[in-house]
């Protein structure tokens, strides 16, 4: 049974589910964390009853990135075991077969924003925090977050983000290519029903060779 990750799906939105992170105050990123994101996306990809998915928060935060009290107890040997299960995560959400869009709220830091660069299309309140902020905590990021992040602005910006750590406003991370779509705050869930609602008629398989042609050439 999950305690920080659930699936939420109604008949009034059919075809939609909605991978909920839920771990007051800040979505901090424990391993534990980490695990129930996998089988929640492993449960995603696989329920025929829906067709796109929405990886949400809640209405305060995306997640501040990982759990920094808890890294800090790890020994090497353990540092190493929550890289790889932070990259199963990453790797996991981006595997789901159906269109995914991140409604980012609040903050969007560390693994948080790695997590949304994992979806394919990102929407974000006017007054969210991005940052790739590990480097504050003399880490790099984890989870394939460079590459991730390369990929989406370009190599030469992700390196003044990584190497800087500094907070990028939603304003510079729509013009920077990190998010897809801004809105007001209170409308970002609704924003990223738009987005997945108009796929969840399509042919399921379609879709699913369609994004994975797109990625593999990524």
């Amino acid at each position: 049974m999950s305690e920080f990750v659930s699936i939420v799906s109604s008949d009034e939105q059919p075809g939609i589910g909605t991978l909920l992170l839920s771990r007051p105050p800040t979505n901090a990123m424990t391993r534990q964390l980490y695990r129930e994101i996998v089988a929640a996306a492993e449960e995603l990809g696989q329920r025929d009853d829906i067709a796109a998915v929405i990886v949400f928060g809640g209405h305060e935060i995306f997640s501040a990135g990982d759990d920094m009290p808890e890294m800090r107890t790890l020994n090497p040997e353990e540092a190493v075991a929550a890289e790889q299960v932070c990259r199963r995560a990453v790797d996991a959400l981006a595997a789901i077969p159906k269109p995914t869009v991140a409604a980012i709220t609040g903050y969007a830091l560390g693994a948080g924003m790695t997590l949304a660069l994992a979806a394919d299309w990102r929407v974000s309140g006017d007054n969210v925090k991005f940052g790739a902020t590990e480097i504050l905590a003399e880490r790099t990021p984890g989870g394939g977050g460079t590459a991730r992040l390369a990929r989406a602005i370009g190599a030469s910006k992700a390196k003044d983000l990584v190497f800087s750590g500094r907070f990028v406003s939603a304003k510079e991370a729509l013009a920077l290519g990190l998010i897809d779509e801004m809105v007001a705050p209170d409308h970002v869930y609704d924003a990223a029903l738009a987005w997945v609602r108009r796929f969840v008629d399509h042919p399921p398989q379609v879709l699913a060779a369609a994004k994975a042609a797109i990625d593999a050439d990524r």
